[in-house]
């Protein structure tokens, strides 16, 4: 089965997410129009990077799921163009906060919500002011056009949050993601070391890894950061397929044979040779911990 992916590269600069929204929406059209199925957008396109601040005005962005107005315009478009679609977007759950996805099938039904289990804290980016880690564990859905995994961005990085989905039987990771610049050093580009890190993802999982990044100024209230785009595709893999440029608006694309790809995982005895018994260790934070070896 062939399944046409989008990453859709894009700047989020204006204040007024209707502006964000609306350039969201060409793009999908525009991957739509070129053959796409399934289209991922960044991580939070409808406004500024607002974690690049701590200020709690910024709580007022987030709104709840149900009759969420971005998710309820996605899911129309969805349903219009029979896209598949992880859809970013500041979640407010009672008293606290998720970076979250909903994830929408080809009818625009909402399967269900992911939310990110991995918050970073630092210099520009400071999540843990406004995000509780998320609670809903990691997720893959059954869409018209696969089963698709779903992380964002600073899960990208480990290689846990990778293989569980694996395991759970995802054929395609996607990535939303914001980042680029770092303000304690301005000459750090970690573009490469960002695209690598998922490269291996893809690599140890035998499945095709796609990430998403913004680009553009923004300018926060301290300082402004630069997002580096590069967005990309990859083969099972790992090999990079197509990527971006680092200030191009761009729509990348690329076809998948699910099928082969599945033959050639199952082939390749990563999975058959796994020996979760013997990783207890990982359970701990220094790896110390005691494990039961099989006998």
């Amino acid at each position: 089965m062939d399944c046409t992916v989008a990453a859709i590269q894009m700047a989020a600069a204006s204040w007024q997410s209707i502006d964000n929204i609306a350039t969201a929406e060409r793009l999908v059209r525009q991957a739509a129009a070129q053959g796409a199925q399934v289209v991922l957008l960044p991580e939070l396109f409808e406004l500024p990077y607002f974690c690049t601040d701590q200020d709690a005005a910024h709580l007022r962005l987030a709104q709840p799921m149900a009759g969420h107005p971005t998710l309820q315009r996605f899911s129309r478009l969805a349903a219009e163009l029979q896209l598949v679609m992880p859809i970013s977007f500041f979640e407010r759950a009672g008293q606290v906060y998720y970076n979250s996805i909903a994830m929408l099938d080809a009818d625009g039904q909402v399967l269900g919500v992911y939310r990110k289990t991995h918050i970073p804290d630092g210099p520009g980016y400071n999540e843990k002011f406004y995000f509780t880690p998320g609670d809903t564990g990691f997720k893959v859905w059954h869409t018209r056009y696969g089963r698709i995994g779903v992380g964002i961005c600073w899960d990208q990085w480990f290689p846990e949050a990778a293989r569980i989905m694996a395991l759970q039987g995802a054929e395609l990771l996607l990535y939303p993601t914001a980042i680029g610049s770092e303000p304690q050093d301005p000459a750090l580009d970690s573009s490469a070391h960002w695209q690598r890190v998922m490269q291996g993802h893809a690599a140890a999982n035998v499945i095709p890894v796609i990430a998403a990044n913004r680009i553009g100024v923004e300018q926060g209230q301290r300082f402004s950061q630069r997002y580096y785009g590069s967005s990309f595709l990859t083969d099972e893999t790992g090999a990079l397929l197509v990527s971006a440029g680092q200030e191009d608006e761009r729509v990348l694309l690329q076809t998948y044979d699910l099928r082969a790809i599945e033959r050639r995982r199952h082939a390749w005895g990563l999975f058959r040779d796994r020996r979760p018994q013997c990783y207890g260790g990982i359970l701990s934070s220094d790896g110390m911990r005691e494990i039961e070896h099989a006998r």
